[in-house]
């Protein structure tokens, strides 16, 4: 083949070789940066809201509207009691209601009258008094009838038990047909819409917790979220001297429910960690690595052992990198490169 042919063709294929090469990988440096030093705790998911319900009147369960894990809203009822009694009591209290105005009314009509003949000096000051001790005495009687009315209105409420706030059924303690008792409990319930989570924290760590005053809560995805609030008890547990603190959730808080163990992460410092952004780091089974760039062109997988998540999608590395270091941020589009890589060193 002529000289001249043979550069002809090359020139031809420039262009494609050209265009077929690999885009720069995107990378950043491992760097030492101070971030918050933290220690984290096992804690347990309390609700805010939790309680038992219990019979302020008696009467026969004539219906239980809802079970076990039924959700319910606050101001539902809950559970019927019989209320036969309870109505009889009510009208017997309006009648008397009614017949103590009645009686009220005349007794102010017969003062104001009395009152107007004594101002003529047509009666003795005696029946003046007897007029005014009637009205007093009716007065009286009417505030005795209107209590009563109140006290059978509030006991014909008694029957219809409601949901003090909105929440989950725990436990059932009675049957529809058994006689409930005023003080007998009727069914338990916990409340999802505001939740805490309780920390037994050591001695030593309490004064430092109490001058930082700074916690998140580890969600079961790893994320964390500031707590809302912090309160420490102001004594200790006889018997492991630990303190309990309780940090407060924000609402509306998806995936944790009372009961459930999580971690707290209580802010007790600063210090420096090697940091390289999360995506860099390579998890494959018990494998965790990344690709780091060892020259240009050249790239190599390097196992590493991870720390703490930090903020703004940062990780700490303990051990397998050195400060300076250059990693991918693409794992994928890095172990494609590798592999062309050595593929090249096999060729040769």
């Amino acid at each position: 083949m002529k000289p001249s042919l043979i550069l002809a063709l090359s020139t031809l294929f420039l262009p494609l070789a050209a265009t077929a090469a690999a885009p720069a990988l995107e990378t950043a440096r491992a760097e030492y940066r101070e971030i918050p030093l933290e220690h984290r705790l096992d804690g347990v998911v309390e609700a805010v809201n939790k309680g038992t319900l219990s019979s302020q009147t008696q009467g026969q369960v004539l219906q239980i509207m809802f079970d076990v894990d039924d959700s319910v809203e606050r101001g539902d009822i809950v559970i019927r009691l019989r209320d036969t009694e309870h109505q009889t009591r009510l009208t017997q209290a309006k009648a008397e209601l009614s017949a103590a105005s009645a009686r009220l009314d005349e007794a102010r009509k017969e003062q104001q009258r009395i009152a107007v003949i004594y101002e003529k000096k047509l009666v003795s000051s005696s029946a003046l008094d007897q007029a005014d001790t009637s009205l007093e005495e009716a007065i009286s009687h009417h505030k005795t009838a209107v209590a009563t009315l109140w006290q059978a209105n509030e006991q014909l409420e008694y029957t219809w038990i409601k949901a003090p706030f909105s929440g989950i059924v725990t436990q059932r303690h009675i049957e529809v047909g058994d006689t409930a008792n005023p003080g007998q409990r009727l069914m338990s319930g916990v409340s999802l819409d505001k939740l805490r989570v309780s920390v037994n924290v050591p001695q030593s760590l309490t004064p430092t917790i109490r001058n930082g005053g700074e916690a998140k809560i580890i969600l079961p995805d790893n994320q964390m979220v500031k707590a809302s609030d912090l309160t420490i008890f102001p004594f200790a547990h006889s018997g492991s001297n630990t303190f309990k603190v309780r940090l407060g959730l924000p609402e509306n808080i998806s995936g944790l429910y009372p009961g459930m163990f999580t971690k707290a992460a209580f802010l007790i410092g600063k210090q420096k960690r090697l940091l390289i952004p999360q995506r860099a780091v390579v998890f494959r089974g018990e494998v965790t690595g990344t690709y780091v760039i060892t020259e240009p062109g050249k790239i190599s997988f390097r196992y590493i052992r991870p720390g703490q998540k930090s903020e703004g999608g940062m990780i700490s590395i303990l051990a397998g990198l050195d400060a300076g270091e250059m990693v991918a941020l693409d794992p994928v589009a890095a172990g494609t490169k590798l592999k062309q890589q050595t593929r090249g060193n096999d060729g040769e």
